[in-house]
């Protein structure tokens, strides 16, 4: 399924209605399971989840990424350090690793399922968590989904975008990417060939003439000696 132009950018309080109502109200992750139900209970959980976000993009940094398409919201993801996400400590498959965020939602328009947003958000997670020098992104699958499981992603949808299992349980298994891997090939291969680059010099293809011109040796080499013409009878 091909998509419309796409643009990726962060949750924010500014754009934070744009998400899909049921995932606007949810506080599942953001308060701990007696302080979401008394949310719930008097209808406030839309302020909650306000609150939630401006103190971790305050105290934190961005915790959010959101895909649109053709100026639609079409996806989103969430993350957050465990400390700020109070239903990770509910998880049989918990702690979440010391080294890692936890990723709580990855989430895309039905009409747009299959698209390859799911991938985009979790790699916008992952250029994001990288250049912060985070080493890892983990997750708490659900290994069997129903039609009314919203609030934890999906197992095989985790392991098909790269994240390896590392405590399996029947229903809640824990996954991780490792970052590095998080990177996409291009990316990979454009940052080696800029590596190459800077520390090979590539003489000009030989034609059978004297070159004029010594290539610049590496910074630090000495350079070659200019070789003189042939003279005839020497």
């Amino acid at each position: 399924m091909s998509i419309g132009p796409s643009s990726v950018s962060g949750v924010t309080l500014d754009n934070i209605d744009e998400l899909p109502k049921r995932c606007r109200r949810c506080v599942f992750w953001e308060l701990a399971p007696h302080a979401a139900e008394q949310a719930a209970e008097y209808g406030n959980t839309e302020l909650e989840k306000e609150a939630w976000l401006s103190s971790t993009l305050l105290d934190w940094g961005s915790c959010g990424k959101i895909v649109h398409v053709d100026q639609v919201a079409a996806g989103y993801a969430m993350y957050a350090p465990p400390a700020a996400v109070p239903r990770a400590t509910t998880f049989p498959t918990g702690p979440i690793s010391h080294d890692a965020v936890l990723l709580t939602a990855v989430a895309v328009l039905p009409e747009m399922a299959g698209s390859g947003i799911g991938r985009m958000l979790v790699q916008a997670v992952a250029k994001d968590l990288t250049r912060r020098g985070v080493k890892a992104i983990e997750a708490f699958g659900d290994a069997a989904p129903t039609a009314d499981s919203h609030c934890v992603i999906p197992a095989d949808f985790l392991i098909s975008v790269g994240f390896k299992t590392i405590r399996p349980h029947h229903r809640w298994p824990r996954l991780r990417l490792e970052l590095r891997s998080g990177l996409s090939w291009k990316e990979d291969v454009e940052a080696a060939l800029e590596r190459l680059l800077k520390e090979i010099a590539i003489p000009a293809q030989s034609t059978g003439a004297v070159p004029t011109e010594i290539v610049p040796a590496p910074q630090g080499l000495p350079r070659a000696p200019a070789r003189e013409p042939a003279r005839p009878g020497r």
